[in-house]
């Protein structure tokens, strides 16, 4: 059986465990928190040397890492990776988009603000996150006001990386009311069958 290393609350171990179940493939989970050194085992570091979370395991013992990756291995064939062309070409910009001017602020502002408890400790960082956060939002909101999903054809894996952690960016305290397609989006994501949202945390750490 197919193996996940990953952590509950993250959007990046959340998109392959996400295309799984949309395709109706069953796996093992492993929780793995890098915030407790999970991922920084001997053990860990020999499957993926960046000591990073997901990595995932193939039912004959190949190993993948990078999470835009896992989806595109598992939705090829399916309706969520258009074919060769410029769709897919398309599909590519907003995966590599989504991991250099999304994520790096989006997921690690929420991490440091609801996680870690460091939103004075880690200020300017956060300074910086916000405003390039936003500006990635003022992107999505830009194309999602003239279309329902990110590429023409419907919802794909790039619509799945970038809902990852949209629909959670009040965790890293982004306003989506402030881009209303954005949040007509999340929504319209949210809806298609077998579709899950991340689990919130019992409590928010604001020290």
């Amino acid at each position: 059986m197919i193996t996940i290393h990953g952590m509950t609350m993250s959007g990046n171990c959340w998109k392959p465990a996400q295309m799984l179940r949309l395709l109706g493939i069953p796996y093992h989970w492993i929780e793995t928190d890098p915030n407790l050194g999970d991922t920084r085992t001997p053990e860990y570091l020999a499957m993926n040397p960046q000591g990073e979370v997901p990595v995932l395991v193939l039912d004959d013992g190949v190993v993948l890492t990078q999470s835009n990756a896992m989806l595109c291995h598992f939705a090829e064939g399916t309706t969520w990776l258009p074919k060769p062309g410029l769709a897919r070409t398309r599909v590519m910009q907003w995966l590599f988009w989504e991991q250099y001017s999304h994520e790096p602020y989006i997921a690690v502002a929420r991490n440091l603000i609801t996680y870690r408890g460091q939103k004075q400790a880690q200020a300017e960082r956060l300074r910086l996150c916000a405003e390039r956060g936003n500006k990635a939002l003022g992107v999505m909101q830009q194309r999602l006001a003239v279309a329902k999903f990110l590429v023409e054809g419907g919802p794909s894996v790039a619509d799945l990386a970038l809902f990852a952690y949209t629909h959670v960016a009040d965790e890293g305290e982004f306003d989506l009311s402030l881009y209303p397609a954005v949040a007509a989006w999340v929504e319209r994501m949210a809806a298609i069958p077998g579709i899950t949202r991340l689990p919130r945390p019992d409590r928010v750490t604001s020290a």
